[in-house]
């Protein structure tokens, strides 16, 4: 590229980051400020410019997608042309490719072999250990290790470790001790060694800090280093970044520490906090101009922001918004968790029908059982949605255990002494209970997890007993198979649902952040009680969840929270308190205690005239227990219609429509569009996509096997 094309485009603090001297560089970069432009545009400048070698610059990231972007953009600005390309890759990637390399001349000839799959393992130094070996905890375990050598902790020092981090380990941390030991010494065999992913840096950083030659080589071959993410290292990551260094400086390192969001797996900012010390020399740019997000959203993280408190909080970048001005964020408080999610789905569509592409909107919430009111929500309205980071609600593995244990239970009598919705709830949780639902949450994040799925399903129990008092087991049943029936997400894209963690590093035109109440963020174990004081570091990092749910919006951005889990119960809930100084005075949701809202109708059955209960009845337009007028006939047509158009698709059928929405359609016979979207799972996108040959199937103009596919 030519010598000023380097910082073509750019604005003043992204070309003095380009144009900074060869040395140490640290990059603050708040959200959607162009950080990845910008640091490949600085290897580009330092290539262009002969001081250094395309094929000498090693640059790392967190993720395979970011390293691919980083080498896609580095292709477009033809660095390193034919010759030796710039490295990009993850840190387990590069240490994979260099320790496949040293391993003869620092090992010999004993053989290894990558152990990507550590479940089993773990599960077995967990038996030895008098460990159960469920799912749940072999996961946690092997979390705890991760955690451990992530943070250069050994098996010995392991509950000391602990101790010190204020980390809840999820039993008595000697017990853990015992399985990382055991998980350990498994990895060796007669016939060669096992390494894990961590392993892989152990062995990288040992073979350059104990073997002169291999250091002498490799820092021959890589002399410029960068490192995306850098608030994101852990020790042990710092330690490989040290070894390849030496005594070398020639490092850029990117980050923000206020997006520190995953110090559960033992990542740290400390080393971004502390980069000026270490390198005094160092050239610190500040890039605060977001491209991303309008000036509203950007004024709103910035206030969120702006509360943090501790040492991170003095690196807060602030950011200013470069797009045009757009909606001021909405703020929205609901009496329950229905309504916030019916209310939601309502704002999508209208969204959708401005326009707005499905796959440019996303609702974001902390923790995955949050998701099962907006799964309802959208497949009641007919939206499409995907579900990132994590399997829809009725797809998780402890939800579907879950409900085999309820069929299981089909013939036990209610236990006696309590009217029948009471007495429907107590054997729900005597049947969960053996499946991990405790009084109080567990320790351990995947016990969490389960948890709360199941937690969620008792409480919906609940709910639907407040519609339905003479619910029973049976009926039960048949709403949840029903609930899961329907909510297949779709194969194109949608509306994307995902937790605050796994939207990070990506952004949308219109966000969602919804559930925001004290108690799930903060989340309630670093709230604190009666008995045990709030953990101040905890509550910080989930401010910065909040911070990084704000700016994942371009355009669009509403805030909402629900006094209530299910509809009509105890309004008790309060609004997180990161939303204190936030809501605009003249936002309805200022008000401390929003009057209840009115009482949502609910459908009535066409042919009683009684109101609808459950989903399955809903779609129908008609009790379960009422006669049925459906066109057999008519029925036959459409699932022939149907088989046609998944075909041509190259989808399953359920993609097209359930069959209960072809069953209801047989049965009301729609006549034209407004009566077709009236039947719940046809919104705005399937009348477009299938409303006109529906219609014509209905009125029998012609057979399914002569329609234009």
């Amino acid at each position: 590229m030519r010598a000023d094309a380097s910082v073509e485009g750019l604005d003043p603090q992204q070309a003095a980051a380009v144009l900074a001297p060869r040395g140490p560089v640290c990059v603050l970069a708040g959200a959607g400020t162009g950080k990845t432009r910008t640091i490949t545009r600085r290897i580009a400048h330092l290539v262009s410019h002969g001081h250094v070698a395309a094929g000498q610059v090693l640059a790392v990231t967190f993720t395979a997608r970011a390293a691919g972007e980083m080498r896609s953009r580095l292709r477009e600005l033809g660095v390193g042309g034919s010759g030796p390309q710039v490295q990009a890759r993850t840190f387990h990637a590069a240490a994979l490719r260099q320790l496949r390399y040293f391993w003869p001349r620092v090992v010999g000839d004993t053989p290894w072999q990558l152990l990507d799959r550590k479940f089993a393992v773990v599960s077995q130094a967990a038996h030895r250990a008098g460990f159960a070996t469920d799912t749940d905890t072999v996961r946690d375990l092997l979390s705890e290790i991760e955690w451990a050598k992530g943070s250069l902790v050994a098996p010995e020092d392991y509950p000391a470790a602990v101790a010190r981090a204020r980390r809840e380990p999820p039993a008595d941390a000697g017990r853990v001790a015992a399985v990382y030991a055991g998980y350990e010494s498994l990895k060796v065999r007669d016939d060669g060694i096992f390494l894990d992913f961590d392993d892989l840096l152990l062995h990288t950083a040992a073979a350059l800090e104990e073997h002169t030659a291999v250091a002498e080589e490799f820092r021959d071959r890589y002399r410029c280093f960068v490192v995306d993410e850098y608030q994101d290292v852990t020790p042990l990551q710092q330690r490989v970044l040290d070894a390849w260094l030496g005594d070398r400086d020639d490092l850029t390192v990117v980050g923000d520490a206020n997006q520190t969001i995953y110090s559960f797996t033992g990542a740290t900012p400390q080393y971004l906090l502390d980069f000026s010390r270490r390198f005094p020399d160092a050239t610190v740019v500040r890039l605060e101009r977001d491209y991303r997000s309008t000036p509203q959203v950007v004024s709103l993280a910035n206030r969120v922001i702006g509360a943090a408190r501790g040492r991170i909080a003095g690196t807060r970048l602030q950011l200013v918004g470069q797009r045009p001005p757009g909606p001021e964020p909405a703020f929205a408080e609901y009496d329950d968790e229905p309504a916030e999610a019916q209310a939601v789905a309502k704002s999508i569509a209208k969204l959708l029908g401005s326009g707005v592409p499905a796959a440019e909107i996303a609702v974001l919430y902390r923790i995955n059982a949050q998701s099962e009111a907006y799964e309802q929500a959208f497949t009641e309205a007919g939206i499409p949605y995907q579900v990132r980071g994590g399997e829809g609600f009725f797809t998780r593995a402890e939800v579907r255990q879950a409900v085999g244990a309820l069929r299981q239970a089909h013939g036990r009598d209610l236990p006696e002494g309590a009217d029948r919705g009471a007495a429907l709830v107590t054997l729900v949780r005597a049947v969960l209970a053996p499946l991990g639902l405790t009084e109080a949450e567990p320790a351990g994040a995947q016990a969490s997890e389960r948890w709360e799925s199941l937690r969620a399903l008792v409480q919906l129990t609940e709910e639907l007993l407040g519609h339905e008092p003479d619910l029973d087991l049976d009926g039960l049943l048949r709403d949840l198979a029903a609930r899961a029936e329907a909510r297949h997400p779709p194969t194109v894209q949608g509306v994307t649902l995902a937790s605050l963690h796994a939207a990070k590093g990506l952004e949308w035109d219109a966000v969602f952040l919804v559930g925001l109440t004290d108690g799930t963020l903060p989340i309630v174990h670093v709230v604190g009680d009666s008995s045990t004081p709030p953990d101040e570091a905890g509550i910080e990092e989930e401010r910065r969840l909040l911070y990084v749910g704000v700016t994942r919006a371009r355009v669009h951005l509403q805030l909402s929270w629900a006094l209530s889990r299910t509809e009509g119960g105890r309004r008790s809930r309060r609004r997180s308190r990161f939303l204190h100084g936030l809501i605009p005075d003249d936002s309805p949701a200022s008000r401390i205690a929003a009057p209840a809202s009115p009482k949502r109708k609910r459908p009535q059955c066409r042919v009683c005239g009684k109101p609808l209960m459950g989903s399955s009845a809903t779609m129908l337009g008609r009790c379960e227990g009422c006669p049925s007028d459906l066109d057999e006939s008519l029925l036959m047509a459409l699932k022939d219609w149907r088989r046609e158009r998944s075909k041509e698709m190259k989808v399953p059928a359920y993609v097209v429509f359930s069959d209960n929405t072809l069953i209801a359609i047989a049965e009301q016979r729609p006549g034209d569009d407004r009566a077709l979207v009236a039947i719940p799972g046809i919104g705005a996108k399937k009348l477009e996509q299938f409303g006109a040959d529906v219609l014509a199937v209905v009125r029998g103009e012609r057979a399914p096997d002569t329609l234009d596919l």
